[in-house]
């Protein structure tokens, strides 16, 4: 099977949208391939505003996301590759998803989770809750 990670980045974008959020990305920028402002790479990381407001023709693809955005001013097109998207989150809150560095081509290399942390320590407890 091919990786659910584009579809869930998808989801989680639009379900954070219709609850009037602004969605960010938290992407591995060592990644080959990644094409974002270089000078806004923190520890190898960078963290996108992909709100409607904020970027233009947002592409969210199953290989890659690609959009045109200012940054200080500078206009830029964005490219990456889906596998360097390591979270969607909700700015506000911190509600979204984040990914582990699992394989890209089966379906088990996501994993929910209240915080875009990358170095959330991992615990025997299950990381899935119940929603009423």
């Amino acid at each position: 099977m091919t990786s659910s990670r584009p579809y869930l980045i998808r989801a989680m974008y639009d379900w954070i949208v219709d609850n009037d959020m602004t969605p960010h990305l938290l992407v591995d920028a060592e990644m080959p391939e990644v094409i974002v402002p270089r000078q806004y790479v923190d520890n190898g990381k960078i963290v996108l505003n992909v709100a409607p407001a904020a970027v233009d023709s947002l592409r969210l693809e199953n290989d890659y996301i690609g959009f045109r955005a200012r940054f200080a001013g500078t206009p830029m097109e964005v490219m990456l590759p889906v596998s360097a998207v390591m979270a969607i989150y909700a700015r506000e809150n911190g509600q979204g998803m984040m990914f582990s560095e699992g394989d890209e081509r089966g379906g088990g290399d996501e994993r929910a989770s209240d915080s875009p942390s990358p170095d959330k320590p991992t615990s025997s407890r299950s990381h899935l809750k119940v929603i009423k």
